[in-house]
C-alpha cells in the first residue's frame, strides 16, 4: 500500500506598523482576482527557511535573513498540503512585485482591516496568526 502524501509549502507575513503585505494573485490559474503570501512550494534538499527565504526574493525582492523569520503556524489543508507559516518584522528592501506574470498589486492592509478577496486559507492562517493559534486544520469545504 502507497502511503498518502502531502506537499509543503512555505508562507512569510510581513508585518510592519499593524500592516501585512499581500500581493494579488493573477494569471495563475488558481484563486486569480485575491490576495496571498508571499509563498511557495518546498524544493528537495531545501530547509522551510531556505525556501521562506527563497520565495519572498523572488516574489517580492526582499532580502530576510533566519534569524529573522519565526515560526508562528502550521496548518494541514486537508488531503493537499502542510502549509508553514512563518513572520518577520525585520528585512531589507521594500516590497514590489517582482513576478508581473503572476501578480498584479502588492500592496499594505491593516491587520484590522483584510480585504474581501483573499484567499480563504492564507485568511484562516493570519486569523490564526492573530490569535496565537499555532495548528489548525482546513477544509476548503467547509469555509
Amino acid at each position: 500500500m502507497e502511503r498518502h502524501k502531502l506537499k509543503v509549502a512555505v508562507y512569510l507575513l510581513l508585518i510592519k506598523d499593524n500592516n501585512i503585505m499581500l500581493a494579488r494573485r493573477f494569471k495563475t490559474g488558481w484563486q486569480d482576482g485575491n490576495y496571498g503570501l508571499p509563498a511557495g512550494h518546498l524544493e528537495a534538499n531545501e530547509t522551510v527557511i531556505q525556501a521562506v527565504i527563497r520565495e519572498t526574493q523572488e516574489e517580492v525582492g526582499i532580502n530576510v535573513k533566519p534569524e529573522n523569520i519565526k515560526h508562528v503556524h502550521t496548518m494541514h489543508r486537508l488531503n493537499r498540503y502542510i502549509d508553514l507559516f512563518f513572520v518577520s518584522t525585520n528585512w531589507q528592501g521594500e516590497p514590489q512585485n517582482k513576478e508581473l506574470d503572476k501578480c498584479d498589486d502588492v500592496r499594505w492592509f491593516s491587520l484590522d482591516l483584510l480585504p474581501e478577496n483573499i484567499v480563504p486559507s492564507v485568511r484562516h492562517a493570519i486569523q490564526q496568526y492573530q490569535n496565537r493559534i499555532s495548528f489548525s486544520e482546513f477544509s476548503l469545504e467547509e469555509k
